[in-house]
């Protein structure tokens, strides 16, 4: 069974990169204890840009936590933690080789649905220091997905991560996100 390793949060805040104002909500850091999950974002979590991101298709991004120690080998850094991605469920057991779009899983009080892979952007090149990372994190196919929430609720840290329903016709966010960078 999945479970979610750590939830985290950010409200937009203005950073400096190569001297401009950028406003972003990127920076996530883990929160403990049960956090309130509505339809457009954790409590305590924000949207730097709209255009980009959030809304209801992308209420919550989840990362993989396998991924965490490709990326501390790779980059030869140990500094990594939940929410270094951008994401606000850091999750164990959910691989965007085998979640489907469309995919509903419970977890906590809320449901939440898969709906589509997560397109790098400049703020995870800001984050880790790089703007060549972004092409870098493309290739790996480690990339995470967006969530919809279709249930509102609480969700906390270690809980289980159920899924409830699946359609096997459905093509992986893998599949979706292979399509999507060779076009």
């Amino acid at each position: 069974m999945a479970r979610l390793v750590s939830l985290n949060v950010s409200l937009p805040r203005e950073i400096v990169w190569r001297g401009r104002r950028v406003r972003t909500g990127f920076f996530k850091e883990p929160v403990e204890g049960p956090v309130f999950l509505s339809r457009l974002h954790l409590e305590g979590d924000g949207v730097g840009d709209p255009r980009y991101h959030g809304g209801r298709d992308k209420a919550v991004y989840l990362y993989p936590f396998e991924h965490y120690a490709f990326w501390g080998r790779e980059l030869r850094r140990d500094d990594l933690f939940p929410g270094s991605f951008g994401e606000n469920f850091t999750t164990e057991g959910l691989l965007e080789e085998e979640v489907r779009i469309g995919d509903i899983f419970g977890v906590g009080t809320a449901r939440v649905r898969v709906t589509q892979p997560r397109t790098p952007c400049a703020k995870l090149g800001m984050r880790m220091g790089s703007m060549a990372f972004v092409r870098r994190f493309a290739a790996s196919g480690r990339i995470g997905f967006y969530l919809a929430v279709d249930r509102e609720g609480v969700v906390a840290s270690g809980e289980a991560i159920a899924r409830l329903a699946s359609e096997p016709a459905q093509p992986t966010v893998a599949d979706v996100f292979r399509e999507l960078a060779s076009g």
